[in-house]
């Protein structure tokens, strides 16, 4: 019976923590990058690995700006075509 009633009290623990959000995520910034503010038009966001032919004069901004080493969500302005 006393199994009981500490299994019963940690569960009611657990809940009125889970409740009060004491295992809440921290709030995420949720700042547009630049490249969300280029293209707000574009519901599903914008691929930047360009496909089709490019200028050379694009290709060295690409490479200047380290457009291979950029990760989601920071991707430079720069390495979208125009």
């Amino acid at each position: 019976m006393a199994i009981l009633q500490i299994m019963n009290t940690a569960a009611l623990v657990l809940a009125v923590a889970v409740a009060g959000g004491a295992f809440a995520r921290p709030p995420v910034d949720l700042m547009p990058t630049s490249a969300e503010l280029a293209y707000a038009d574009a519901p599903y966001g914008v691929d930047p690995i360009v496909t089709g032919p490019v200028s050379r004069d694009f290709r060295a901004r690409q490479v200047e700006t380290g457009c291979d080493e950029a990760r989601w969500p920071d991707i430079p302005v720069a390495c979208y075509p125009q």
